[in-house]
């Protein structure tokens, strides 16, 4: 058997071998009986995650950076999770970035042989200006993609921390990481699609990292998107919706507090809670390290 044949994420599933005959409501209940175990294989992981998040509340404190890499649909995941970072938390574009093998254009079209090639990984961090204060998050299903292992070993050579997240057991993207996140989601349904449930797992641990690290930043107060950036008619009602949720305030007192907080949520939660006008709730969310319920005592 091949070095990749080995993998457990390229193993036969012996619960789908008659995926082609099965009845469309079996085989769906088969996919999500499979996607059930999921959650379960990611809570085996979560003392590694907390070490990731540590890592990285520790580089944002130092000015540095949250960059995922990865090749493929651990790829797409990455620059998935960095780019909904900036409406959520009010994050600025390049405090989380997702690097994709092949370049932007991968997102969208499959770019042949990119994931094998371990030096471009190096020359796309060195074209983002990789340096010691920034952590790397390199995803492979497998554990053993040269382009993510090559980011890992680009970023330990300057100094940056390094995580891996993979799909298998004693992976070696592991061994070039300080924090290894091994979750094993078996066999696929569809064998070796690992967009399945190594996506998804995957996709849960970016949640997981990014959430985490923005509640430790104070970008949420209580579980309230208090940084959202009310770009749209939608994030102008959210943004107004968590106003009333945090402060007990009707939602056309949310509204005037919104306008008077120059569309600042944090900004006008204090205002009301506080009883203190704009640039006073302002001073209030700087000395307290933007953190709501410090500001406000």
């Amino acid at each position: 058997m091949s070095e990749i044949g080995s993998l457990t994420t390229e193993a036969v599933n012996p619960r789908t071998t008659t995926l082609d005959s099965m009845p469309i409501d079996e085989l769906l209940r088969t996919m999500n009986a499979e996607d059930a175990g999921v959650a379960s294989a990611v809570a085996q992981a979560l003392a590694e995650i907390a070490r990731a998040v540590e890592l990285i509340v520790e580089a944002r404190q130092r000015g540095g950076r949250l960059i995922y890499v990865g090749a493929g649909t651990s790829g797409r995941l990455g620059v998935l999770d960095a780019v909904e970072c900036p409406p959520t938390f009010g994050t600025n574009p390049g405090e989380v970035l997702g690097i994709i093998a092949g370049g932007p254009q991968a997102f969208l079209r499959a770019v042949e042989g990119a994931e094998d090639d371990p030096t471009r990984a190096a020359a796309d961090l060195s074209a983002i200006e990789l340096t010691r204060d920034d952590v790397v998050v390199a995803l492979a299903a497998s554990g053993r993609t040269p382009y993510a292992i090559g980011a890992l070993r680009q970023a330990r050579s300057i100094g940056a921390a390094t995580v891996a997240i993979s799909c298998n057991r004693n992976a070696e993207a592991s061994a070039h990481a300080d924090v290894g996140i091994e979750i094993d989601t078996g066999p696929e349904v569809l064998t070796g699609s690992t967009r399945l449930k190594a996506g998804t797992a995957q996709k849960m641990v970016c949640n997981m990292l990014s959430t985490a690290a923005m509640v430790q930043a104070g970008k949420v107060y209580g579980n309230l998107m208090v940084d959202v950036k009310p770009t749209n008619a939608k994030l102008i009602d959210r943004a107004r919706r968590i106003i009333a949720e945090a402060t007990e305030a009707d939602p056309a007192t949310a509204a005037a507090l919104l306008d008077a907080a120059g569309g600042q949520v944090k900004t006008a939660i204090v205002m009301r809670l506080a009883g203190v006008d704009a640039p006073a709730a302002r001073r209030l969310l700087h000395d307290a390290d933007g953190r709501v319920r410090d500001a406000i005592g």
